[in-house]
């Protein structure tokens, strides 16, 4: 069984060759075999030449693809209106095999509809020299038109057999081979001496040389599968933490003279963008958003400014990059970016920290478990240390146990699920079970909690090879609802979270968190998730909207109602006054849709169809605030979170308490000089209102039946099936 202890790093296969096997001789080096099949592949991606137009304006929006086995594994940025990009990107890329060769494919940008194709070719990677850098130039060329010119893309590569943990995994698969190579032909020239004849059976050799060749096909097979898993990203190294200041002197791209920017950050696979600035050269963003950091060595973000036009292709303004290795570590740098390819500046601030108390282990590895390591994490965050760290809010371990009874997602009847938890921005994983619809996972992650109304959602899918992986369900936990040292089954919901979908999850979960900390982050705003897909027109999404609308609505009618009827006799003057203001309003009104009236007038029916398309959403979203405004000011008073209510409660009695001694000009003399002088002494701080960002910690309505817990089946409960086993 030596070749089954060592399956987990089992990367580096050998690869039968189909030729024939000479039995005659004693040599077990007779079976030709091919080089250790884990290689990585450094590639660099340079620039492009002369290549293909594809927009009306004579150029091209290109960008790179590399796919190997059908399998996209690289995608490069887009470098707009250019017909010789360079672009300088890097790519370490994991080559189970040297017989695949390295699809590059070249396609042309475009905004809301298919990518055109600009081109492809391939790299043969058997003629690669090992570990010697290769500059390459490959000719694009499109299959259905071959004689057509569409340019070239330079490359820089490097091929390197993977070594480390995969060589002892090799010489013991070799031993086994050459063991099981002379094991066969002893047997063969053992019948052969008995036959007395010189010929052996074909079937023999075939049959014997097919057991050794399926062995390896098998190991291959798996080892392809943990590569797959072992790409997956895991922990980081760091946090980068950025600060969109503002941004000067941008370029007008819209015909009033102005424009509509936003700005998108993309550091690897984490994304960011930013709210949108209406009307303005000179946007205000003031927002703050945290990257993780994978590579020792730092990285590159790429930064792109953008015009929003409503109905049509958002306009590029300009980009610019951040070298992350040429910045010091814990401490905060302010950065004017130049736009290239456009107009203007970006002003940041970006800093480097280390990587906080993230973790991955088995279940037998526990934090908690040891009364050490327990301690200490008890006494970092104890009420003594209140205001060591304020961002260092608690602890949480989450131990992933197993699931059952999960949905069949192969046509096979199975499923090859594996779990992602994640909490806010940070996200794990956990290995994949093959071909199994109750797989045991025991593992157990660790996560610091900068928020302690933060959710933890734990996600199960299913792998696919040569696609995205498939959903198999969710939970969404918040961390203050969470029972310590519980071990709970979890029924997976769907991907809305309204409802159950097949199977369970067995969780346990401890949170250790100082309550003063945790009190102080609620009046600070919520840290911002990577990027979102934007909101989309949903009958079902504004009808539920409209209802939760009006239920605020009739809440303050009915209020409205009750005041009247304390209240309750007519006055002229008052009639008098509503009367001339709603007058006042209406005219109003009117004028703007006069103007509103002349500018639909130049517009095309496509872009009246869009800009309908743009005030639905519009109003569908705001309908969302205004609904879940109301919705968390209920769910303050009627003790859905109890941390919240007693919060909310000490905050008023203090104040009270304060109000008795000190009279109230004093204290709003005192607030009004903290908010005039709050940009004279902290220029760069990130405008907010506590009271909002306190109510943005109370869940809506619809976020209470998201985080509802559903009754599990009796059935899966251990102790009944551990009846019915003995049963």
């Amino acid at each position: 069984m030596l070749y089954s202890c060592k399956l987990k790093s089992a990367c580096n296969l050998p690869v039968i060759y189909n030729k024939k096997i000479n039995t005659a001789g004693t040599s077990n080096a007779d079976v030709p075999l091919a080089d250790p099949g884990m290689y990585q592949l450094d590639i660099t991606l340079r620039r492009g030449q002369s290549l293909a137009a594809r927009d009306r304006g004579g150029t091209s929006d290109p960008y790179v693809k590399f796919k190997i086995g059908g399998k996209e594994v690289f995608r490069s940025k887009i470098i707009h209106k250019n017909l010789n990009p360079v672009w300088e990107e890097k790519a370490c890329l994991l080559v189970d095999h040297l017989k695949e060769p390295l699809y590059i494919k070249v396609f042309d940008y475009d905004f809301g509809l298919q990518d055109d194709f600009m081109g492809s070719a391939f790299l043969d990677l058997t003629q690669l020299e090992l570990n010697r850098p290769t500059d390459v130039t490959v000719t694009l060329k499109d299959p259905h038109y071959p004689d057509h010119d569409l340019g070239m893309i330079l490359l820089s590569v490097v091929l390197t057999p993977k070594e480390g943990e995969h060589r002892d995994v090799q010489s013991s698969i070799h031993s086994f081979l050459h063991w099981r190579i002379y094991e066969i032909k002893t047997m063969l020239m053992r019948k052969s001496w008995k036959r007395s004849s010189k010929e052996l059976s074909e079937n023999e050799v075939v049959g014997s040389y097919f057991s050794v060749k399926s062995f390896f096909w098998r190991f291959q097979t798996q080892s392809l599968r943990l590569s797959d898993v072992h790409r997956k990203p895991h922990l980081w190294r760091g946090i980068v933490s950025i600060t969109l200041i503002e941004g000067r002197d941008l370029k007008a791209m819209d015909s009033n003279g102005l424009s509509d920017p936003y700005v998108k950050f993309r550091l690897g696979h984490q994304k960011y963008k930013s709210k949108i600035m209406p009307k303005t050269l000179n946007p205000q963003w003031r927002e703050q958003f945290d990257f993780h950091l994978y590579e020792e060595r730092g990285g590159i973000i790429d930064i792109t400014a953008w015009d929003k036009d409503a109905g049509k292709r958002d306009d590029f303004i300009g980009r610019c990059q951040i070298d992350l290795s040429a910045l010091s570590r814990e401490q905060t740098h302010k950065l004017e970016l130049q736009l290239e390819e456009g107009e203007g500046h970006l002003v940041l601030l970006v800093t480097l920290t280390a990587s906080a108390t993230v973790s991955i282990s088995d279940r037998s590895i526990n934090s908690l478990e040891d009364p050490k390591e327990r301690e200490e994490i008890l006494k970092r965050y104890s009420p003594l240390r209140i205001f060591h760290n304020l961002k260092d809010v608690g602890f949480l371990q989450v131990k992933v146990i197993r699931a059952e009874g999960l949905m069949a997602a192969d046509v096979t009847g199975k499923s090859d699920p594996f779990c992602v938890v994640e909490l806010n921005n940070d996200r794990l994983l956990t290995h994949t079970v093959y071909k199994n619809l109750n797989p045991e996972w025991n593992k157990v992650f660790t996560f610091n909690i900068k928020d302690i109304h933060s959710v933890l959602e734990v996600t199960v899918y299913d792998e696919d090879r040569d696609r995205s992986a498939d959903f198999l369900g969710k939970v969404a936990i918040p961390l203050l609802s969470i029972q310590n040292g519980e071990q709970k089954a979890y029924v997976l919901k769907n991907k809305q979270l309204t409802g159950p979908t097949k199977g369970v999850i067995y969780l346990e979960i401890d949170v250790i968190f100082n309550a003063v900390k945790a009190s102080l982050r609620t009046l600070i705003p919520k840290e911002q998730k990577y990027i979102e897909e934007e909101n989309r027109l949903s009958k079902q999404l504004l009808l539920r909207n409209f209802i939760r609308m009006k239920r605020c609505v009739m809440v303050l009618v009915n209020a409205a109602y009750y005041i009247n009827s304390c209240f309750d006799w007519d006055s002229p003057a008052r009639s008098l006054a509503a009367f001339v203001v709603v007058e006042d309003m209406l005219e109003d009104e009117e004028e703007e849709d006069d103007k509103d009236d002349k500018d639909s007038e130049k517009k095309g029916f496509i872009n009246k169809i869009y800009a309908i398309q743009e005030v639905c959403i519009s109003v569908q979203n705001i309908l969302d605030e205004v609904a879940s405004f109301g919705e968390r000011m209920k769910n303050t008073f009627n003790w859905t979170v109890p941390f919240l209510s007693w919060l909310a409660i000490v905050a008023l009695c203090a104040f009270t308490v304060i109000l008795y001694f000190i009279p109230l000009r004093y204290i709003v003399l005192v607030w009004g000089i903290n908010k005039f002088t709050k940009k004279l002494r902290s220029p760069y701080a990130i405008d907010n209102n506590e009271l909002l960002d306190f109510l943005s910690r109370v869940p809506s309505d619809v976020q209470v039946v998201q985080y509802q817990e559903l009754k599990p089946d009796p059935s899966h409960s251990p102790c009944k099936r551990k009846k019915n086993n003995l049963g």
